[in-house]
């Protein structure tokens, strides 16, 4: 009964900045981390950036810099503005959340991404 919707993919040039947003719905009690990830054609997906509560982040390589990870915690929602996009941030991005449920059992949850390309 949880739901994790992405949102705030789309074409960009290089250089260029998107703002992604994921909102998590349904029987949740608390949400722990929250992060994202993104997967190109024929290649693992990948951790780019997680946040828990407190507001403590962490950030792949690749993205420090010019990817910044928030989050409003009243509207159970993650957010990631990517600044300076690099064609090789081409991917689908998804979000995750390890949510406590009623049964104070946590997992984890996926969204079913949002594709982000960067063109030269």
């Amino acid at each position: 009964q949880v739901q994790l919707v992405e949102s705030g993919g789309g074409l960009v040039q290089a250089g260029g900045s998107l703002r992604l947003s994921c909102a998590a719905s349904g029987s949740i009690f608390s949400i722990n981390a929250m992060g994202w990830y993104r997967q190109a054609p024929g290649k693992q997906r990948e951790l780019v950036a997680t946040i828990i509560t407190a507001g403590s982040t962490n950030y792949a390589d690749s993205v420090k810099g010019r990817f910044t990870i928030s989050r409003d915690n009243a509207k159970n929602t993650v957010y990631l503005q990517m600044n300076s996009l690099k064609p090789e941030d081409t991917a689908v991005y998804y979000c995750n959340a390890a949510i406590v449920g009623p049964l104070a059992y946590v997992r984890d949850y996926w969204g079913q991404g949002t594709q982000v390309t960067v063109s030269s």
